[in-house]
Parts: C-alpha cells; sequence; structure tokens
C-alpha cells in the first residue's frame, strides 16, 4: 500500500505579525506593501523596516490600510505565474508561523529547534513556512534553501513540490522544475494548483501543448482566472505557431514560420544572439540556465499572440516574442532588439524576477546600446520643471502605459541606467541587479552601491540631464 505523505502546516494566507498590512495600489498595477503608510500633502510617505520613502498622490490610485495583501507570487515578480491557492488547512500545534517568523523575518534558531525534535513532518513544515516566506520576499537563494530542507524532511508533498517547481522556473530551471511538478501532481492527482504548476513548467520549457492540457485539467478542478489567461495565451500560441519550424543552437530554441524566413536571416539571427550572449555574460553575469527560446513572429502573428500594446515592438515574457516585418537580412534596428530581449533574460535571471522595471527597462537600452541623446534635452527640461515621472512609479510594468506614457518612462528608465554607469561604471549596476536578487529592496540596494535613496538619485539625475542636454 502506498503511504500517504501529509504535512503539518501548509497554508497559503499566513498571518505575520501586526503591522504587515498597509498596502499602496499603484495605477500601473504594481503594488507596495508597508509597514506604516500616511497622507503628507501631495505625497504618501510609508515605512518598510528602517526606510522611510514617499511617492506622488498622482501615482498612487489607492491604499489599502490595515488589510491584508496577497503577498503571494504574484504578477508584479512573476508575470506568468499562477496564483497558489493549496488546500491544506492549518492543523499544528501552537503558532508554529509565530516560531518560525519573528518580527518579520526567518528565526533560524528556530528551525535548529524545531527539527531537533526529530519530528519529520514537523521540520518539512516548518523549513516551508520559512521557504515560502523567502520567496515571497524576493529572497530566492534562501528560498531555495528552506524548500530543499522541507523536500528532504517530505520528499513527496504536493505543495512542497509545487512551491519548488514555481522557484525553479523563476530563476530559469524549467527543465528541472518538470519532473517536481510532475510529481506534484503525481502526489496529489486532484490538486488544481498542481496542474497549474505543471503548466507553467512546461509552457517554460517549451511544450506548449503539454501546457494547454494542463491548464484545461487544472481549470477542471477549480475555475480561476489567471490559470484562463494562461490557457488562453499558450492557445493562442499553439494555432499560430502550430506549422512553425525549429532550429537550435548552443544557446537558443529558434521557432519560426519557414515562408516568413530565410535560412540566411535566420543563421544571421542565432549568429548574432551568441554573440550578444557572450557580451551579455562579460557585462551581467549569470546567464539563463535552460537554453532560452525565441519566437520570430510576423507583425499580425505577435500581436495576435501578445496581445501586446500597439507601441511595443517585441516581448520577453520568458521567451523572446519578435515580429519579422519582410526582412531579408539582419538590420541594425533587429540586432538592437534582439540585444536588448535577451538582457531581459539576463536580468531576470539574476535578480530572481524581482528588478524594478525602470532598471529592467533601462539596463536593456543601455546594452542595445541606444543613446540617450535624442531624448535628452527634453528629459532634462521635464526634470527641471519636475514634472518628470518619479522613479519609483516605474517599478511596475509599463504594458498598460500609453504611447507617450511608454515613451518618456523608456527615456527616464535609460537616463537612470545611463547616469549610474557614468559615475559609478557597470560594475555598481551587476551590483545593484545581485542585491536585488538577494531580497533588498531596490532603494536599500542603490543605498548600498551608490549610495543614494530614490530622492537623491533623482536629484542628481536631474543635474546629469541639465550638464549634458540642457540649455
Amino acid at each position: 500500500m502506498r503511504r500517504r505523505v501529509t504535512i503539518v502546516c501548509i497554508c497559503v494566507v499566513v498571518t505575520l505579525a501586526p503591522g504587515w498590512a498597509d498596502t499602496i495600489h499603484l495605477k500601473n498595477g504594481r503594488t507596495i506593501v508597508a509597514d506604516r503608510v500616511r497622507e503628507n500633502g501631495a505625497r504618501y510617505e510609508y515605512e518598510i523596516g528602517e526606510d522611510s520613502y514617499a511617492i506622488p498622490k498622482t501615482a498612487v490610485d489607492h491604499v489599502d490600510a490595515i488589510g491584508t495583501p496577497t503577498r503571494g507570487i504574484d504578477s508584479a515578480s512573476s508575470p506568468d505565474l499562477p496564483t497558489l491557492s493549496p488546500a491544506d488547512p492549518l492543523q499544528s500545534e501552537g503558532d508554529l508561523v509565530g516560531k518560525v517568523i519573528k518580527d518579520g523575518k526567518v528565526d533560524s534558531d528556530a528551525l535548529a529547534v524545531l527539527e531537533k525534535k526529530g519530528n519529520s513532518v514537523l521540520s518539512a513544515a516548518a523549513a516551508f513556512l520559512a521557504g515560502k516566506f523567502e520567496l515571497e520576499h524576493g529572497n530566492i537563494a534562501k528560498a531555495r534553501d528552506h524548500l530543499e530542507d522541507a523536500l528532504r524532511f517530505q520528499p513527496q508533498n504536493s505543495t512542497i513540490l509545487i512551491y519548488y517547481s514555481a522557484l525553479l522556473v523563476r530563476t530559469g530551471n524549467a527543465s528541472q522544475a518538470l519532473s517536481y511538478a510532475q510529481q506534484a501532481v503525481r502526489s496529489a492527482p486532484n490538486s488544481a494548483d498542481a496542474y497549474a504548476i505543471l503548466g507553467y513548467a512546461q509552457s517554460a520549457a517549451d511544450h506548449t501543448k503539454d501546457a494547454v492540457a494542463s491548464w484545461k485539467r487544472s481549470l477542471e478542478l477549480r475555475p480561476d482566472n489567471k490559470v484562463q489567461l494562461l490557457l488562453a495565451k499558450a492557445q493562442r500560441e499553439q494555432t499560430v505557431e502550430s506549422e512553425f519550424s525549429q532550429g537550435e543552437s548552443s544557446h537558443f530554441v529558434l521557432h519560426y514560420e519557414g515562408k516568413q524566413t530565410t535560412d540566411s536571416l535566420r543563421g544571421q539571427i542565432m549568429a548574432a544572439l551568441e554573440s550578444d550572449y557572450d557580451d551579455l555574460v562579460r557585462d551581467l553575469g549569470s546567464p539563463p540556465r535552460d537554453n532560452i527560446l525565441v519566437t520570430l513572429y510576423t507583425e499580425q502573428a505577435f500581436f495576435d499572440v501578445t496581445h501586446a500594446p500597439a507601441w511595443s515592438g517585441a516581448i520577453n515574457d520568458g521567451k523572446l516574442r519578435i515580429p519579422i516585418n519582410g526582412l531579408s537580412s539582419m538590420t541594425p534596428e533587429l540586432a538592437r532588439v534582439l540585444k536588448h530581449e535577451l538582457a531581459h533574460s539576463f536580468v531576470s535571471q539574476l535578480t530572481g524576477g524581482r528588478c524594478p522595471m525602470w532598471l529592467h527597462e533601462g539596463v536593456a537600452q543601455f546594452v542595445e546600446p541606444k543613446s540617450l541623446s535624442p531624448e535628452g534635452h527634453q528629459l532634462s527640461q521635464l526634470f527641471k520643471a519636475q514634472r518628470n515621472i518619479p522613479l519609483n512609479a516605474l517599478e511596475g510594468s509599463f504594458l498598460n502605459f500609453s504611447g507617450v506614457e511608454a515613451y518618456f518612462a523608456y527615456a527616464e528608465s535609460l537616463a537612470a541606467v545611463s547616469y549610474i554607469n557614468d559615475m559609478y561604471g557597470m560594475s555598481d549596476i551587476q551590483r545593484i541587479l545581485q542585491r536585488l536578487g538577494e531580497g533588498t529592496s531596490t532603494e536599500a540596494a542603490l543605498r548600498a552601491t551608490i549610495h543614494s535613496d530614490y530622492g537623491q538619485l533623482q536629484y542628481d539625475l536631474a543635474r546629469y540631464l541639465a550638464d549634458r542636454y540642457g540649455e
């Protein structure tokens, strides 16, 4: 008889210490979870730990005070990850959460004490709670260690397997994640979450047909709007790419429609990508672990699959999706697009999906390389008049912006990264990204490297633009 494995404490909604409750909802879809939020004239001021920040009210949609925010793995940190809602109830003796999480941190001593009790179920539960907490707070390396400990105690537990699979995909290990997600389904064949995460891993590993089947099964078990959106996108991709061919190189898998591209162009694209890959390993480090998926579309097919805004020229949603419009050979513009989108894969890998969008897009433009000169004078005037978009309002996706808003968001992002590079060098940009990957907040990463918070950075950036592009 197969032994059924259970866990003491698996619960998605975990109540932490009082004060983890004020949530600022930005107009760009991003959320900021703070210890305290207060109004002060034309801005909201908020505190996270010992750090204090401010954001203009014009960038804020609303604030939920003394509420319970959703702190799961969400679209802000990993756009395609399904919402996870395991059904296992909280069954632990006493307050296990309170023992493991103290003062907003994982208590390593408490974990060691619990492990010494010799109760594998209890130890697995504690390690899982620690791993889940670190994952939700962007501490990828620590989350991985804790979740691996949890699996050591209960290797067949579906909920631990689900979260570990999600972490592996998020860190560029989709092929490795597949086996854990498949085990999660075997351990919990009626779990909507297990099938949702299996589809997520299959999609990231370029098994779109299998992902469609998994997400359909997940929806049969439990309706979920996010999974429905993922399924719809995968089905659009499956329809458009049903007759696509495939090519491979050392680090890339290329999908293309044979009639739309020539052998020569595809060869040039793969050669350019491999050269860009080498450049980015040197400049940024930490390349994605799995082969990078690249799909070439006609312009109409690109928008049919991605539903991207009209102003977008390409998208990296875990796969590089590039519209090719009647090209027969490489152009300078296509070369820049390829390197830009590939840079996003490197930044995502280096930061564990925690990079604010202004830094993401700033780095990607900077390495194309794109010059700031065309927008420099106009930006200097905007900053002088204090009409620029605050950088901390550019932490979320740009996809909901109008064309004009997106134009200035990209320009400000490039300006900020250009300033950091010119004043401190590419090595400090790399260190900022590394600190983000370790779970540090954006502002704390800036303070630790270039000794600036958002306010100081924007003041220095205004002076930088005025010196170079002002009248």
